[in-house]
């Protein structure tokens, strides 16, 4: 079966011309498969390390470089992501988006429930914040965010998003340019989704499990609308 990828949104409808043109936009998802006791990089379910986030752009699920968003600065600046420490284990996924993209909503399903273990090792709490860049645990996130889950009560299956605020909704319908690049190659968005795990003595763990699917579903912008040009109004067939 061949495969195909465009450049560009995707519009479907049946009647292209006119006021009652009924053309839409085709949603697109992207989607990472992380479990956070698989530490092998190049596997499918990879969850990083202390550091590290992962993406799945080679489908097995690799290291992903994590960048400071900027729509200034080139090349863009590779960002440090804080390692394990007694208090705080990251981890997260990384998707690459045209910018502008109305992301129209992201899906958190939780297969397995994190837990830590050895030592004298505790979990408090669970979060997952999805934003232009790594955020801190209880941090603002620019899209999406949980509220703060008590270890206790994780439960499996579809995570519930707090209510957007204002600047979340503004956001959510066009993703900033957070990387430049260079020879006519257009900019990016980046979506960070961060796992913030929060505890105590979790430096002397000697274990860490949880699985999570995070699908991220979104519109790519349409930058001829509302110019003088025919597409997407009477393109040829």
């Amino acid at each position: 079966m061949a495969r195909a990828t465009f450049e560009g949104p995707i519009l479907s409808g049946d009647n292209r011309f006119g006021p009652l043109r009924n053309v839409g936009y085709s949603q697109l998802v992207q989607n990472c498969d992380i479990d956070v006791s698989n530490t092998t990089s190049g596997t499918s379910t990879f969850g990083g390390s202390s550091g590290n986030f992962v993406n799945s752009n080679t489908i097995p699920n690799v290291i992903s470089p994590v960048y400071t968003p900027s729509s200034t600065v080139y090349p863009s600046v590779l960002q440090t992501l804080p390692a394990d420490s007694a208090t705080n284990v990251y981890r997260g996924c990384v998707f690459y988006l045209p910018t502008g993209a109305d992301l129209d909503d992201v899906f958190i399903d939780m297969a397995t429930v994190f837990a830590v273990t050895g030592g004298t090792a505790a979990l408090t709490s669970v979060q997952f914040l999805v934003s232009n860049n790594y955020t801190a645990a209880a941090g603002t996130a620019n899209y999406f965010t949980t509220g703060v889950i008590a270890s206790g009560s994780q439960a499996v299956g579809r995570q519930t998003l707090s209510a957007f605020t204002n600047t979340q909704i503004l956001n959510q319908s066009a993703t900033s340019t957070d990387i430049l690049q260079a020879n006519g190659q257009p900019n990016l968005s980046q979506v960070v989704v961060t796992i913030a795990l929060v505890g105590t003595a979790l430096g002397t763990r000697t274990g860490l499990t949880g699985q999570i699917n995070v699908t991220l579903r979104y519109t790519q912008p349409d930058n001829n609308i509302g110019t003088t040009t025919t597409y997407p109004y009477g393109n040829f067939d």
